[in-house]
């Protein structure tokens, strides 16, 4: 599991606010490109720490702040060199990973780091907001009712510096159509600065129950954008209940059926538990009868975090016991032609027809394995675990294939 933000020690700053900044691991970067860019030596790099070359950062033309990332043994060993300097941020090794192209939020006084954007990394999700209106009964991200708006400005300044040759972007909360028009301002500031990005939006869907708004994110015409929409059960008191939203059910629906109108691609997703399993079958069923035209159906695993491990026992279902059933809805959908995929299982917990639609899509900075994974001939295939998964809870049907 990577460590994606936290205390750090910083020397010498200059400045009080936080910033965004691009690393590089260039010290002869263009003198015009370090006014937002980051300076990183990790590792070996540490021994270019010599006086002649602290010397040429403290008369060169400044980088917008200096890393240094090694052991505790390697930053001791720089400590005389960081107090020349100015904007220095000593970081453990638990962010060696960071690299060329990676873009950092710094915060000097807090002392502290958050990487947003990692370029080696196949997607990045970009938090919009943690306010939402829904509790869903396994939220991940457990909403705030702080005003976080802060971070829908920083996410109009991040599209702009990352990459252009990005594969795939990812907007999510909290529910980010909570700003209203601010949200397609940035869905189409992305599309003006990312324009052959592919970009994935969490949504609950209700906001465009308002024909006129889903309107709106349609004229954009992002040509590679899809909103991942759950929709919990046929039933609308279960959905209701999972979401704990009264009248959330009604305006999901008739949020993507206004989202389809307008040409906005849209994928339905459903996380498989204790409260969805009953009518998961059901539910598949009526994505087919009702939804037969959304882009992509996902049914997902359980990830046990934020509000799940405190519902966990409502919520907890091993693999193992409902893979018949999580076969017979994938086979709803697929006998009905809908494109379905399965994320968030283990390969030896689910069954053969299900490997066709099967995906590893735990985010590698969470992503992990079991000691009695390592002799398995499918390891390289399989998705694996949350880390949360490892710590707290898991199928005791774990075992190696062949």
């Amino acid at each position: 599991m990577l460590k994606l933000r936290g205390k750090v020690d910083v020397v010498n700053a200059t400045c009080c606010n936080p910033s965004l900044v691009n690393i590089t691991r260039n010290p002869e970067l263009p003198t015009p490109l370090r006014r937002k860019t980051a300076l990183l030596l990790k590792g070996m790099d540490l021994a270019r720490l010599t006086p002649e070359f602290v010397g040429q950062l403290r008369t060169g033309v400044r980088f917008a702040a200096l890393l240094f990332c090694g052991s505790g043994t390697e930053l001791a060993a720089v400590e005389m060199a960081a107090r020349e300097l100015h904007d220095v941020y000593l970081l453990p090794g638990d962010y060696a990973y960071l690299d060329e192209g990676d873009i950092l939020r710094l915060n000097p006084v807090a002392e502290s780091i958050s990487s947003v954007f990692r370029k080696a990394a196949p997607n990045n999700t970009i938090l919009l907001t943690e306010r939402c209106n829904h509790l869903c009964l396994m939220c991940s991200q457990p909403p705030k009712s702080a005003d976080d708006s802060w971070l829908l400005d920083e996410a109009f300044e991040l599209v702009r510096m990352i990459p252009l040759d990005t594969e795939n972007i990812g907007f999510s909360g909290g529910e980010p159509t909570l700003y209203g028009e601010r949200f397609i301002d940035l869905v189409e500031a992305t599309k003006l600065a990312l324009p052959h990005t592919s970009l994935d939006i969490l949504s609950n869907g209700r906001s465009f129950k308002n024909e006129a708004f889903a309107a709106k994110l349609g004229r954009v015409k992002h040509p590679a954008m899809q909103l991942g929409i759950p929709v919990y059960s046929d039933d609308p008191v279960r959905h209701d209940y999972v979401v704990q939203a009264q009248g959330a059910f009604d305006e999901t629906i008739q949020g993507i059926l206004n989202l389809k109108r307008h040409g906005v691609r849209v994928e339905i997703r459903v996380v498989v538990h204790q409260q969805t399993l009953p009518r998961l079958v059901q539910t598949c069923e009526f994505i087919t009868r009702n939804l037969l035209f959304v882009d992509h159906v996902a049914l997902m695993g359980l990830e046990i975090t934020g509000f799940t491990r405190a519902n966990l026992d409502i919520l907890w279902a091993d693999p193992q016991s409902y893979r018949d059933t999580l076969s017979e809805a994938i086979g709803v959908l697929r006998a009905h032609g809908m494109h379905c995929s399965v994320y968030n299982h283990q390969l030896c917990l689910v069954n053969k027809d299900i490997e066709p639609v099967y995906r590893k899509s735990i985010s590698d900075w969470k992503n992990e394995y079991l000691p009695q994974c390592e002799g398995c001939a499918r390891k390289s295939d399989c998705g694996g675990f949350f880390s949360t998964q490892v710590m707290f809870k898991h199928s005791e049907h774990i075992r190696p294939l062949n």
